[in-house]
C-alpha cells in the first residue's frame, strides 16, 4: 500500500489556501520540512501526524491513505 501523505497534505494545504511558510508557522516546523513532506522525501512522526490531522480536521487514517474520507 502506497502512503499518500505527501499528496494529501499538499491538497489540504492548497484547499485551505495556506502557503508552505504559513503552514510551517502553524505547525512549528521549517518551511523546508513542509516541502520535503510534499515531495515524499520525509515523513512526520506520529505526534505531528496527529497535530496535522487536527489542524485540517481530518483523520490520521485519511492523511496516510488508509481511508478516502
Amino acid at each position: 500500500m502506497k502512503n499518500k501523505f505527501n499528496e494529501r497534505i499538499r491538497e489540504l494545504r492548497i484547499e485551505k489556501r495556506l502557503t508552505q511558510i504559513k503552514l510551517s508557522e502553524i505547525l512549528g516546523v521549517y518551511q523546508s520540512t513542509i516541502a520535503k513532506w510534499e515531495k515524499g522525501e520525509l515523513e512526520p512522526n506520529m505526534d505531528m501526524i496527529i497535530k496535522i490531522s487536527q489542524e485540517f480536521n481530518v483523520s490520521a487514517d485519511y492523511l496516510i491513505g488508509l481511508r478516502d474520507y
